[in-house]
């Protein structure tokens, strides 16, 4: 998949701004995680300090990466409700030291 550079570049002119508003909000110093996950609020929450197990908060990323079975399911999980692509890129990454044996056919019934 391409990138989409003015993407990229959107959310990097707008993150000093989001950071700061949300250390504004908090009154407090932020984490990195809450930096991350403060710039990617879905623009239906607000801008508050939110309590873990308490409150229920929406967010927008990006892009999402994915990783060998969660993956998986969510790929099939996409192909079952007949969407044709996801909302936002995505990629799968798997873990480059599973192997195949003999070839899939064998391999599948092995699996199982």
């Amino acid at each position: 998949m391409p990138f989409d550079i003015d993407m990229i570049r959107a959310y990097y002119e707008a993150l000093p701004g989001r950071i700061a508003e949300a250390r504004k909000a908090l009154n407090r110093p932020m984490t990195l995680t809450e930096k991350i996950l403060f710039s990617h609020l879905h623009e239906d929450s607000p801008l508050a300090d939110f309590g873990r197990g308490k409150d229920y908060v929406f967010f927008a990323p990006d892009r999402v990466a994915m990783q060998d079975a969660t993956a998986q399911m969510a790929l099939l999980q996409f192909m079952m409700c007949g969407r044709d692509k996801t909302a936002v890129p995505t990629t799968v990454h798997c873990d480059p030291l599973i192997q195949a044996e003999v070839g899939a056919n064998a391999d599948l019934k092995t699996a199982l």
